[in-house]
C-alpha cells in the first residue's frame, strides 16, 4: 500500500516518530491511547486522538500530563458535532430559541464491527455498547450544553451477539447534570448484520420553548439493488470526517488549539466510567471531579 501511494512505511512507532512528523493521528485499540499519544507527544507531534480518550481515568490523566509536558496540542475525534444540523442546533439554543433545556435523549445504535473484532473484546476496547456509543452522545449534549455531568445510572447487557463479543452490547444510560437537567442515552449494537448502513446517531433536545431533534445519518438516497434485491442507501451531503480533519490540520497549521480538546475527552470519559460502575453495581454513581 506504502508503494501504491507513493510513502515511505516504518516497520515501528520509533521509526515512524524519527520523521519528526508535525502531527499524528492515534487510531489503535483504545487500551493503547495512552501508550500511543505519550510516544507521540515526547517527539513533539500534535496528536489526533480516537475517543474515547483513554479507557480508565488513570490513563486519561496521564495523557493529560503528557500532552501538557510537551507542550503540543490533542484533539479528541468527535466527528458528528461537525454536522452542520448541530452547529445550527447550538447556534439556536445559544439564542435562546428552545428556551430552558428540560430534556435530552440521544441513542447511537449501530453494528456490531467484527471486521474489528477488539471491539468486542473489553481486554482490548474497554468495554461495549457503553464505551463506543455512550461518548459520541456525552460529546454532544457536552457541546451543546456546557453544562457538568454530576451522576450517572446506567444499565447494560449482553443480550445481543452474545456469542461473538464479551463486551456488552446493549444498554441505557441517564446523566444528571449538575443545571438539574437530564439526559438519556440509548446505547446499542443493534442494527442488523444485513441492514444496509452502519446505523445512527440521534438526539433531541426540548426546553420550555421548544423541541428539536436530529438525526445525524438520516439523508439518504435510498433504492435496491436489482442483482441482489437488497436496499440500497447511500448518505450524501456534507462529510463530518472530513470536517473533523480540517479543523485539525488547521490547528497544526495555525497553533491554535482544535475542538474538541483533551478536556472535552476526559470529561466524556468520566461519564462512561461512571456508566461503566454503576451497570456493574446497580448503583447511581458520582461522576469524579475534574
Amino acid at each position: 500500500m506504502a508503494d501504491a501511494l507513493g510513502v515511505a512505511y516504518a516497520d515501528t512507532y520509533a521509526d515512524l516518530l524519527a520523521w519528526q512528523p508535525d502531527a499524528v493521528i492515534v487510531a489503535s485499540e483504545n487500551v493503547r491511547h495512552r501508550e500511543l499519544v505519550e510516544l507521540a507527544a515526547a517527539a513533539g507531534a500534535d496528536i489526533l486522538c480516537e475517543k474515547p480518550l483513554a479507557t480508565t481515568l488513570e490513563d486519561g490523566l496521564a495523557i493529560e500530563r503528557a500532552v501538557a509536558d510537551a507542550g503540543v496540542r490533542l484533539m479528541v475525534a468527535f466527528p458528528v458535532r461537525f454536522a452542520s444540523a448541530f452547529q445550527e442546533l447550538r447556534a439556536a439554543h445559544a439564542r435562546g430559541a428552545l428556551g430552558q433545556l428540560v430534556a435530552l435523549r440521544g441513542a447511537n445504535n449501530g453494528k456490531l464491527p467484527m471486521e474489528r473484532a477488539w471491539f468486542g473484546d473489553p481486554a482490548l476496547s474497554g468495554g461495549g455498547a457503553l464505551v463506543d456509543h455512550v461518548v459520541h452522545i456525552a460529546d454532544l449534549l457536552d457541546a451543546l450544553t456546557g453544562a457538568t455531568a454530576v451522576r450517572v445510572t446506567a444499565v447494560s447487557n449482553r443480550l445481543l451477539h452474545a456469542h461473538r463479543a464479551q463486551a456488552e452490547t446493549g444498554g441505557l444510560v441517564t446523566i444528571t447534570y449538575d443545571s438539574g437537567l437530564i439526559a438519556a442515552i440509548d446505547c446499542s449494537f443493534t442494527q442488523a448484520d444485513t441492514a444496509p448502513t452502519w446505523g445512527g446517531v440521534r438526539i433531541t433536545a426540548t426546553g420550555t420553548a421548544g423541541s428539536v431533534g436530529i438525526d445525524f445519518f438520516g439523508p439518504r438516497v435510498r433504492g435496491l439493488d436489482a442483482a441482489t434485491g437488497r436496499p440500497i442507501e447511500l448518505p450524501y451531503g456534507p462529510d463530518f470526517d472530513a470536517a473533523l480533519l480540517d479543523a485539525f490540520l488547521h490547528g497544526v497549521r495555525t497553533g491554535e488549539q482544535p475542538q474538541p480538546d483533551l478536556q472535552v475527552g476526559l470529561r466524556t470519559l468520566r461519564i462512561v466510567v461512571a456508566a461503566q460502575e454503576s451497570a456493574r453495581t446497580g448503583r447511581t454513581i458520582e461522576v469524579a471531579a475534574p
